[in-house]
Order: structure tokens, then C-alpha cells, then sequence
């Protein structure tokens, strides 16, 4: 597709910030996919282009909470059961996938140095799951699934997360959890055998269908809205080189 520079010319920033977010990836490697998925008229809202759906019943009960899907690589965060914000993740790759289930943010860091590789900083980090050392941060976004576990964010999404998300609250010794932080539902696994489905134009207008499990015990609305229209997509070119947190 070109360099940062050629995409640069192509389209204005608002509307690469859209594209990083159809794309499952960063600026920075926009330009090495083989194709894009490209709205056919770009939208204002950009709530409108999110598989997950706007409203969830599941995270009514809750004044702020986060619904995390792996399959379509991405993440909703929600105030009383409405979405304010929504983005692209890379979560584990093939072989060091992410848990789901529910978890709860736990504690944040402006910067944590990578237990797997020490080049490795992780800005913006806020913890899910603390036995495993899983957070929420920023780094490499690459267009598929490729941490330890962690869940990738875009730079500006893990920023605000870091400010919006609440930590938990520990007692007097710092030994016990006294009130849970934001709650965080990470759905399904991601299908590495098949191409992504943000570049598949049957699933890009019918959205994510939350497994029924789901939207049976925790109340998630299993039938979103369907996608405004986007440009024609081809499968992407496997990444040649995926760094890892």
C-alpha cells in the first residue's frame, strides 16, 4: 500500500485515524498491509463503524466497563451500558494467546519495561490480570493478534484508558481487594487459520454477534447494527516481522 508518507497524501488525518481503526493497526503499519479497508463516505461518529454493539445490557449495571472481542480484534468501553469509545487491539498471538473471561482492571503504571524483552516499553499500562502480568497498553498495533497476552492499544485509545479505567482499592495492608476496579469482558478467541474478518464484506455487514453464552448470562445485545458501507478489501499479506510485549 505504500509508506506513512504515500497514505499521508492519500487521505487527511482524521480519516487515518479511522483507517488505523477498520485496519487493526498503527500508522506505522498501515502502510505495509496489501490492502485497506476504506469507508466508502467517511462518517463523523465514529462510534458508527464499531462491530460491538452500541448499547449493552450486561454493562448497564455498571457506571463504567469494558467488553473486549477477540475475534474481530477489538474493544468497547462503556458508561452505564452505553459505548463511549471504541478501538482496535492486538491481543496474544497463535502462541501465547489471551484468557477470556472476566477480569477487572487492576492497577496502572505510566510505563512498565517488558518481562519478555527489556527494549520492550509499555506506556499506558493498566493491569487485568495480575497473576499473569496481562494489561492494557500501547504498542505495536500490526493489523492481527500478536502480543504475550497483553492487549495492544493504540497510543491515544491506552492514554484515555489509563485516565477513564478505575483502579481497585486495596485494604489498609495492601494484602486484600476491598472494591473491584472497571470490569473487563473479554470475549472468544481469534481464528489464526482464517483471513480477519474486518476484511471479509459479509462479516463487515453483519458486525460481531456476541457468543450466545454470553448474551444469555451477562446480557450483551448479540445483534448490532451493520456497518456503514466500506470500500472492497482483499486478504492481507501476512506481517514479516511482529514485535512482541
Amino acid at each position: 500500500m505504500g509508506g506513512r508518507r504515500e497514505l499521508g497524501r492519500r487521505f487527511d488525518p482524521a480519516l487515518l485515524r479511522l483507517l488505523e481503526k477498520l485496519n487493526r493497526a498503527d500508522l506505522g503499519h498501515l502502510g505495509r498491509l496489501e490492502s485497506l479497508v476504506v469507508p466508502e463516505e467517511p462518517l463523523a461518529d465514529e462510534l458508527k463503524y464499531s462491530p460491538l454493539p452500541v448499547k449493552s445490557s450486561w454493562a448497564t449495571v455498571y457506571p463504567k466497563a469494558i467488553i473486549v472481542d477477540q475475534p474481530s480484534q477489538t474493544f468497547g468501553a462503556y458508561e452505564h451500558g452505553v459505548m463511549v469509545r471504541w478501538g482496535p487491539i492486538s491481543s496474544g498471538s497463535n502462541g501465547a494467546p489471551t484468557p477470556s473471561g472476566l477480569f477487572h482492571l487492576n492497577w496502572r503504571s505510566i510505563a512498565r519495561t517488558s518481562t519478555k524483552n527489556a527494549q520492550y516499553i509499555m506506556h499506558s499500562y493498566f493491569n487485568f490480570y495480575s497473576a499473569r502480568g496481562l494489561a492494557f497498553h500501547q504498542f505495536d498495533l500490526p493489523g492481527l493478534p500478536a502480543s504475550h497476552g497483553c492487549i495492544r492499544l493504540l497510543e491515544r485509545d491506552a492514554r484515555w484508558l489509563y485516565v477513564w479505567g478505575e483502579e481497585w482499592v486495596l485494604d489498609e495492608k495492601a494484602r486484600h481487594v476491598v472494591k473491584e476496579g472497571t470490569p473487563v469482558l473479554i470475549v472468544g478467541q481469534y481464528d489464526f487459520a482464517s483471513p480477519p474478518p474486518w476484511v471479509q464484506l459479509a462479516w463487515l455487514a453483519r458486525g460481531v454477534y456476541l457468543p450466545a453464552a454470553v448474551s444469555i448470562k451477562a446480557g450483551c445485545a448479540p445483534s448490532p447494527a451493520p456497518l456503514p458501507p466500506l470500500g472492497a478489501v482483499r486478504e492481507l499479506k501476512p506481517a514479516s516481522q511482529r514485535p512482541e510485549d
